[in-house]
């Protein structure tokens, strides 16, 4: 899926609950981070992976991060969207700073 309206994003993985925005925050980059990867292909498409050692090493953190995501979205909402003192907090936190340290190659 391509961001035609990049003021709207559709976060799959929050309901229209409240949700506070720490939380939100969370979503709604690995929501970027999967649109990448799914519709835009940036795994799979142009981007020349085998450039340099430095590209493979920043694909491999990429689908590191989109599998995490990926088993980390299925757990229980409760516990996905801040309840039960959100037991995994720390570790969201982690990846979340993993994400933005290699947003730049977040293109297609």
């Amino acid at each position: 899926m391509i961001m035609h309206n990049p003021e709207v994003l559709h976060i799959k993985t929050l309901t229209a609950d409240w949700c506070d925005k720490d939380i939100v925050m969370l979503h709604a980059c690995f929501q970027l981070l999967s649109d990448c990867v799914e519709g835009e292909k940036l795994l799979t498409g142009n981007t020349d992976w085998d450039h340099s050692e430095d590209h493979g090493k920043i694909k491999v953190e990429i689908q590191a991060l989109y599998d995490w995501w990926l088993q980390r979205k299925n757990e229980d909402n409760s516990v996905m969207n801040g309840g039960q003192e959100n037991i995994h907090y720390n570790k969201d936190n982690e990846m979340l700073i993993r994400l933005i340290n290699i947003r730049q190659y977040l293109w297609t």
